[in-house]
């Protein structure tokens, strides 16, 4: 049968993308690589259920690629939804590293609450707690 291996977030900056998810959300990196024939650079990080790749477009002389002008900008869908027992630590500790929320804390009474937050990339997470 199917299960998930990994989604990827395209990102302007690698090494502030693994910053933010490491010193932030405490994901651990599983390993990170720059691959030169195929001109990006990316990392794996632990995520259960399937990992998240990050993935940093390089340009000419394999050196980073700046994002398009107008490109970034937080927007619901698509978004990685990740699950968690407690919404109000997470919260917490999105407050506490300064991070806002795009959205929430939304509640379906006695079935789920979830929250939406962006990375420094506008890439969106879905923090759900089902009740």
């Amino acid at each position: 049968m199917w299960s998930l291996d990994h989604f990827a977030f395209e990102v302007s900056d690698l090494d502030a993308a693994i910053a933010f998810y490491t010193r932030v959300l405490g994901l651990e990196v599983l390993f990170e690589t720059r691959d030169e024939e195929h001109q990006e650079r990316f990392a794996f990080l632990r995520l259960e259920g399937g990992n998240l790749e990050l993935l940093q477009p390089l340009g000419p002389e394999n050196r980073p690629s700046p994002p398009a002008a107008g490109t970034r900008r937080p927007s619901l869908c698509p978004h990685a939804a990740i699950r968690t027992p407690d919404l109000q630590a997470v919260i917490g500790r999105l407050r506490d590293a300064g991070v806002p929320l795009v959205k929430g804390p939304l509640e379906i009474p006695g079935q789920v609450r979830w929250i939406y937050i962006s990375d420094p990339d506008g890439n969106v997470l879905e923090f759900v707690q089902w009740l």
